[in-house]
């Protein structure tokens, strides 16, 4: 079974991908070197994992890694809006900067979710960098908090995607682009 049978089309290709991630991580190198923090750096698990090892490994300043882990598809393709915080933070994130690494930012209730978490735990800023950006999918208005920014590497349009960490039940991460999965792998 070749798992490139199952894309229709490559949206970003892993060229285009790496590029870009080193896009962002010198924007975020260059925004908190400016503000003279170290931030922590926060990966939405599972999606992210890939995303957030290669950002990280590009931004150049002291940084802490963790996870969190939040559902809302279970094995579904839509989510069901209600996000819950499965797997909190080892680190301690209060009085410091937060940058939330998501696969997709699509309706906006589980990065919210997320944000709300975060400024319970005492985070002075929280930003957000997203691989992809849905927002014709959006329900719910992301907004950063304290002096946070927002990290977009591409907007994409309303397909179902897979690869680079994305998935559909589980399968799919490992492809090296962002790809369009065929309708008949998911109907």
């Amino acid at each position: 079974m070749d798992l490139n049978d199952h894309i229709e089309k490559i949206l970003f290709s892993e060229q285009q991908i790496s590029e870009r991630v080193s896009e962002l991580a010198s924007l975020i190198t260059r925004d908190f070197k400016a503000g003279g923090v170290a931030p922590v750096v926060v990966g939405v698990a599972t999606g992210a994992f890939l995303f957030l090892a290669d950002l990280v490994r590009k931004i150049h300043l002291p940084i802490t890694v963790d996870f969190v882990r939040a559902e809302s598809y279970g094995s579904g393709t839509v989510s069901n809006g209600k996000p819950t915080i499965s797997f909190g933070l080892k680190v301690d994130v209060r009085g410091k900067h937060v940058i939330l690494v998501e696969d997709i930012l699509d309706t906006g209730n589980t990065v919210s979710c997320l944000i709300d978490y975060m400024k319970t735990k005492g985070a002075s800023s929280v930003s957000v960098c997203t691989l992809l950006d849905k927002p014709a999918r959006r329900k719910v208005d992301v907004e950063v908090v304290g002096e946070g920014k927002y990290y977009c590497g591409f907007e994409c349009l309303d397909y179902f995607v897979v690869g680079y960490g994305l998935d559909f039940n589980e399968q799919y991460r490992n492809l090296p682009y962002v790809g369009v999965l065929k309708p008949e792998m998911y109907e």
